[in-house]
């Protein structure tokens, strides 16, 4: 599936164009506005208290996670807990080695650089931040061939942080060198619906425990969708419901934009269904899978299924793909009964 069709879904973790005005409203500033996450909040807290008694610069952080769970908000805060500067980019966007030392040139003291997608970043601008990392210091080659010489450059103590969903893909030279390591959590519904509980009180927006809790219910543990629906439900409450939102409304509303009761959309029901009617519930290979529902293999293993597989609809295995019996109960088909109807 093209990039661009998969963004569009309601329930994608990824971020669309309109979302990030309308996240930076509702992102918190401090640790103790952050919802969820019990253990990075903790650890962070340790860390930054720590860092700002002594007087230095926070260890490197690297937080991992899948999409949408508010790594990027993270970063801001732990910058405001310390009360520094914040510069911001991302993997992708430093294409020559002179984007990332200019970059790291006019880091100021104690600042922190956050880098999104970090995993992405190439080869020969991951080797040039070692240095800058470890000891401060950064190493540029002048000229070429016998007549090279290596300048070096003092760079002021930072703090890094790298945020990814792929912790696999990082490099161990460049893992081994964040100081602390955390990984964010899917949300629980009761996490969320503070979270939802709060989104509409500073949109302005009229909604009960049972409105809140519905919407946490169906956002698939991720902050970012839970704001995303609030926005949608909110819509619709304001044309059919006098803009309040009660249990009712939220129920209508997420049944017109297709989100069932697991968060599940169109693309996640088909998937499921594909392999119990087509395959007899598995065991499928990613890409016959792919292949069958017109999606990329990339796709459907990196958006679809970590949450089919968190919430326990779904298995990898060595020989492929398999559903559980939570499927066959969600979509009320008994196992050895299903039956070829999709195509």
């Amino acid at each position: 599936m093209p990039k661009d069709n998969v963004n569009e879904r309601i329930v994608s973790a990824t971020p669309v164009e309109d979302d990030a005005s309308f996240e930076l409203k509702l992102r918190p500033q401090r640790l103790q506005e952050f919802i969820g996450q019990t253990k990075v909040k903790e650890n962070l807290a340790v860390a930054v208290e720590a860092a700002r008694s002594r007087g230095e610069a926070l260890d490197h952080v690297l937080l991992y996670g899948p999409p949408g769970l508010g790594k990027t908000t993270l970063a801001t805060i732990i910058a405001n807990e310390l009360g520094v500067a914040f510069q911001q980019t991302s993997g992708p966007a430093l294409q020559i080695k002179g984007d990332l030392t200019a970059i790291l040139t006019n880091v100021r003291n104690k600042q922190v650089l956050f880098i999104d997608e970090v995993h992405r970043m190439q080869m020969a601008l991951e080797e040039l931040l070692y240095s800058a990392l470890e000891d401060y210091k950064l190493d540029i080659i002048i000229g070429q061939g016998p007549a090279a010489r290596t300048h070096t450059i003092d760079v002021a103590p930072f703090t890094f942080i790298g945020a990814t969903t792929r912790a696999g893909l990082l490099s161990a030279p460049l893992r081994s060198r964040f100081g602390i390591v955390l990984r964010l959590e899917f949300y629980t519904h009761e996490d969320l619906k503070i979270i939802v509980e709060r989104s509409a009180e500073i949109l302005g927006v009229a909604i009960d425990h049972a409105g809140a809790l519905e919407i946490a219910s169906r956002a698939r543990g991720t902050p970012r969708i839970a704001n995303r629906l609030l926005r949608r439900v909110r819509d619709y409450a304001q044309v059919r419901s006098g803009g309040k939102i009660d249990l009712t409304t939220a129920q209508a509303a997420l049944a017109m934009l297709e989100v069932d009761k697991h968060g599940f959309d169109e693309i996640d029901r088909k998937l499921l269904l594909t392999i119990i009617q087509k395959y007899q519930g598995g065991p499928v290979g990613l890409n016959t899978l792919a292949a069958v529902l017109a999606e990329e293999p990339d796709a459907i293993e990196e958006i679809y299924e970590p949450f089919l597989i968190q919430i326990g609809f779904l298995n990898r295995t060595p020989r492929g793909r398999t559903v559980t019996h939570l499927a066959y109960e969600h979509f009320n088909i008994k196992p050895g009964q299903a039956q070829n109807q999709l195509f």
